[in-house]
C-alpha cells in the first residue's frame, strides 16, 4: 500500500514504472545497452557534477562510470509526485571513497523514456 507523505507517495520496487525497473538493474550489472534504451533520444543526466546530454554522451557516462568502482546496491525505497517525476534511493557498498552511500536516482519520464535523470546523495 501506498504512503503519502510531505515529498509524494512512498512506492515499493514492484509499484515503480517499468523504465526504472529495467534501467536500474541494467546499470548496476553494467549493461549499458540496455540501460541506454531506457533514455528518450534528447535526455539529460546530471552526476557528480557532469552534465550529459542525449544518447551519445549518456551512453559513454555509463560505459566509462561501469568500471570505475566495484559496488552492490539495494533498493532503499522511492517516492512519486504524482505525475513524471520518481525519486527512487539506492543504498550503495563499494570500493569507492567512503565506501557506503545512498544515493537519490530522481527521474523525470515522459511516457517510457527517462528525459532527465539526476544522480545525488
Amino acid at each position: 500500500m501506498n504512503k503519502t507523505s510531505g515529498s509524494g507517495t512512498a512506492y515499493s520496487w514492484d509499484e515503480l514504472p517499468a523504465t526504472i525497473t529495467t534501467y536500474l538493474p541494467a546499470q548496476d550489472s553494467q549493461d549499458s545497452n540496455t540501460a541506454i534504451g531506457a533514455f528518450a533520444a534528447d535526455a539529460v543526466v546530471i552526476d557528480d557534477g557532469h552534465t550529459y546530454r542525449g544518447r551519445d554522451e549518456i551512453l559513454a557516462w555509463l560505459n566509462k562510470s561501469s568500471g570505475e568502482y566495484s559496488y552492490t546496491t539495494e533498493f532503499a525505497g522511492a517516492t512519486g509526485d504524482g505525475g513524471s517525476g520518481w525519486d527512487v534511493v539506492q543504498h550503495l557498498e563499494g570500493n569507492f571513497p567512503g565506501g557506503s552511500v545512498d544515493l537519490h536516482y530522481r527521474f523525470t519520464l515522459e511516457g517510457d523514456a527517462i528525459t532527465r535523470l539526476v544522480i545525488e546523495p
